[in-house]
């Protein structure tokens, strides 16, 4: 490679950092204190060898296994405590890790391509591939930097049982699961020609592979192999602690990276290497409305990420046969199940995989809502103003998209995880009962609409905030009782005010409250729309 290709690569590596710098710090603070508070509250939750027993039971059902990964030996869980936060904390933080590396390198690629930035940058004396050496460069002094924060942080809050070792290498795990997910993003960023098609790619690969290991963590181990999660997972992390799936994901990332400098080096800009579809000769009857234009800029991503929620909830449903039978089997565990009275582990199970996905659900939603601001900063809702269109009518027609959108796909992950759990257990769920534990959260998701719009029409340059937002309530309703959040912090968190359905009563007055918030946002922000500038 001609050094010359990368002349500017400093200057350039400044000027992204700047760029991105309050995305960078808000990622890094949030990944790394929570995963420093959890790991430090894991001390005072199981503090003897019963209710280390009890977590091990339950994690070692197939349901638990799907969605949080392989566990431990029985026994290994009473040697430390780093086993426990391992199993609940580490797959889901390396999906946090992902999804930012994805929204970090999608940005500083496809997105300053479309919007000029590159072509202008190219103008100077820079090299032809300094931009795209910066941007990885970048995204991976910021997963060094969670790595070596987190693995330190985690040897000094001096842990039973941790090593340094074991907490240097889980460190390891989050830095280089973050950068495979870079380096891949940055492929996808090389074979599109849109910064739409880069993230959707990349974030499609990503329900991808926690599918696949959910399967193959089930079925077949080997199946997991094909998943970058998968092997990330068999480090057996504060115990035998493996270092070679940290080597495997090195030479994965090193390899994709090599392709991805080739091909930016032969592509045009503005280009990709997957064909352009063409257009249709006469638009159809369906975008000559509003709404129908809406929906047909963002029916690619409706229809994946429907197909992904019904996906990821017949995975769910398909091994709840399994659990059932291990439940059953297990006297400890129906001691305990005894104490509990109707509210039973299936039960728990259904009402916190709900709130999970519920809230992974309201992500497409809220990109709906934000995709009128994109619009925007694009001038091309000029378009639609030059005409007699009224504000309203063009605002009301995203927010209308965003809830048909959020009742579709509580719909499908009800509809997924019955379907298939129907055909495993011996005495299945009722469709009833697991379609009310999911449009339960409706009103949750409403109020998340709501904050939307509001920020859109009231506070467009704020629009960030929701996504803060979304993630003190993924905290809140994964691991709030475990950092002892005070019961009013929790309720800030719209999904904690949803009640735990099936299991407990269905709290008319924190659904209205919610309802009624979701109305009073939807007002100041349509009201706010309709006297601000539009600017680009």
């Amino acid at each position: 490679m001609n050094v010359q290709m990368l002349k500017g690569t400093s200057q350039l590596i400044k000027i992204i950092s700047r760029q991105h710098r309050f995305q960078i710090i808000a990622w890094l603070m949030g990944i790394v204190f929570v995963s420093l508070a959890v790991a430090s509250s894991y001390q005072s939750v199981y503090q003897n060898e019963s209710d280390k027993q009890g977590f091990a039971l339950t994690m070692q059902n197939p349901a638990m296994v799907a969605m949080l990964g392989p566990g431990y030996e029985a026994d290994e869980y009473l040697l430390t405590i780093g086993t426990q936060f391992a199993h609940e904390m580490l797959l889901f933080t390396l999906l946090a890790i992902a999804i930012m590396n994805i929204l970090l390198v999608g940005s500083s690629t496809r997105t300053d391509e479309e919007t000029g930035r590159t072509e202008v940058l190219r103008s100077l004396p820079i090299g032809r591939l300094s931009y795209l050496a910066a941007s990885i460069i970048v995204v991976g002094c910021v997963n060094l930097i969670i790595a070596l924060i987190t693995g330190i942080g985690l040897h000094l809050l001096n842990i039973e049982g941790n090593t340094l070792e074991s907490s240097i290498l889980y460190g390891a795990i989050l830095g280089l699961g973050g950068f495979v997910f870079a380096a891949i993003t940055s492929l996808f960023a090389q074979i599109t020609d849109s910064s739409r098609g880069t993230k959707g790619l990349a974030f499609g690969t990503l329900v991808i592979a926690y599918f696949i290991r959910a399967v193959g963590d089930v079925v077949d181990e080997k199946i997991s192999f094909f998943s970058p999660l998968g092997w990330l997972l068999r480090t057996d992390v504060f115990i035998n602690n493996y270092w070679w799936p940290i080597v495997i994901s090195s030479i994965f990332s090193i390899v994709l990276i090599i392709i991805t400098f080739y091909l930016n080096s032969i592509r045009d800009l503005n280009s990709g290497f997957l064909p352009t579809r063409k257009g249709r000769t006469n638009a159809s009857s369906m975008i000559k409305s509003i709404l129908g234009l809406v929906y047909h800029l963002q029916r690619i991503k409706i229809i994946a990420w429907g197909i992904g929620i019904f996906a990821l909830g017949a995975a769910f449903g398909a091994v709840m046969g399994d659990m059932e039978k291990y439940f059953s089997d297990n006297e400890f565990v129906q001691m305990m199940l005894a104490q509990m009275g109707d509210f039973s582990i299936t039960d728990q199970f259904i009402s916190m995989l709900m709130g999970i996905m519920s809230l992974i659900s309201v992500i497409p939603v809220i990109m709906t809502i934000l995709k009128l601001k994109s619009e925007e900063n694009h001038y091309r809702t000029e378009h639609f103003y030059s005409r007699a269109i009224s504000r309203n009518r063009v605002l009301g027609s995203f927010t209308v998209l965003a809830i048909i959108e959020s009742i579709i796909y509580l719909m499908l992950l009800a509809l997924g995880l019955w379907l298939a759990a129907n055909t495993m257990m011996e005495n299945p769920i009722s469709f009833a009962t697991i379609m009310q534990s999911a449009l339960v959260y409706l009103p949750a998701m409403f109020f998340m609409i709501g904050v939307t719009v509001f920020l859109v029409g009231f506070a467009p340059k704020f629009t960030s905030v929701i996504w803060l937002y979304f993630a003190f309530c993924y905290v809140a309703v994964y691991v709030g009782g475990l950092l002892n959040f005070p019961e009013w912090i929790m309720y800030l968190s719209a999904f904690e005010l949803i009640p735990k359905v099936p299991g407990e009563e269905v709290d008319i007055q924190s659904l209205f409250l919610l309802l009624v918030l979701f109305i009073v946002f939807l007002f100041i922000g349509f009201k706010g729309y309709n006297k601000r500038d539009i600017a680009g």
